[in-house]
């Protein structure tokens, strides 16, 4: 995820990290020389009478003008559920983070426990970030996890899942100690269940990307209006046509591009998440309250 000014108008508008540029020069560029292609038959044809200007038939631009506003609406669509699916990550994760302090606050307090329960817990949201990026391992978590975790959780199929029962098995633990008793055991519960639920939702959101029919659709709908908006514009706009199809494209592919990448927050384009910055933060603030101790405040007299 790009940090920026908000405030920052140029700096912005002329940025060339994180935008879509990179990715649809190509195409825009190739749309441009068609275009031009268009014109130098036309002229060219008009030059040497192949027709006459008068017996040209251009398409006609009503067409194109609904065409254009029907793939505007189906473009904002697809950008609007893409943004959805972007917000919907960041709180998901920003639950995880909530839930993760409450249960390490309570477990460092209430039990000797502390730091093991706040490693555990690093090393599984570092686990779900791995998961969710295609990784099959534990190779970043093995900095918090035990060994003996580790081991456990590469044997299951999700390997967060793995980690999960071994914070349900530390709150056991302390549980048949005597230490936490069953309202105890209960709010501990509901915070990792609080974790696992964020969990199922990023994957819901990882694992289902929009329909194809409907993906393809727009990009097919792009193709014939690009493809035929030059023999719209050959006759009236003359050798401005090529300038006008860079500008149409540049707008065309550049929303239906941005609406692409941030349909996967989870992914390591500059636009995505950052949840290495999530996870240390979240690796941070439990191990904080695992070690920190606090006078015991005692009431006024």
């Amino acid at each position: 995820m790009i940090e920026y000014n908000r405030h920052s108008w140029w700096a912005t508008a002329f940025s060339l990290r994180g935008t879509a540029l990179p990715c649809i020069c190509r195409r825009v560029g190739l749309f441009t020389i068609y275009s031009a292609g268009i014109q130098f038959l036309y002229e060219t044809g008009l030059n040497i009478q192949w027709f006459a200007d008068q017996h040209f038939q251009a398409l006609d631009p009503i067409a194109h003008t609904v065409l254009g506003s029907l793939i505007g609406f189906l473009i904002v669509f697809r950008m609007n559920t893409s943004n959805q699916r972007y917000w919907d990550g960041r709180g998901h994760w920003g639950q995880l983070t909530n839930a993760s302090r409450n249960l390490a606050r309570f477990g460092s307090i209430y039990t000797t426990g502390g730091t093991e329960l706040s490693n555990l817990i690093a090393g599984y949201v570092i686990c779900i970030r791995s998961s969710l990026q295609g990784k099959r391992d534990t190779e970043e978590a093995d900095l918090y996890l035990p060994e003996s975790v580790s081991r456990v959780a590469r044997s299951f199929g999700n390997i967060p899942n793995g980690v999960s029962a071994a914070i349900s098995k530390w709150i056991n633990h302390y549980y048949q100690a005597g230490v936490l008793d069953s309202i105890m055991v209960q709010h501990l519960e509901f915070n990792l269940c609080q974790m696992v639920d964020a969990q199922g939702s990023c994957e819901k959101i990882q694992k289902t990307p929009l329909p194809f029919v409907y993906v393809a659709m727009i990009k097919q709908l792009i193709l014939i209006y690009l493809a035929t908006l030059p023999l719209v514009l050959c006759e009236r706009c003359g050798w401005w046509s090529p300038l006008l199809i860079l500008v149409v494209a540049l707008g065309l592919f550049g929303l239906e591009e941005a609406s692409v990448e941030i349909e996967d927050p989870f992914g390591k384009d500059a636009n995505c998440l950052d949840m290495e910055t999530y996870t240390l933060t979240i690796a941070r603030d439990t191990g904080q309250l695992a070690v920190r101790k606090f006078p015991p405040i005692l009431p006024p007299s």
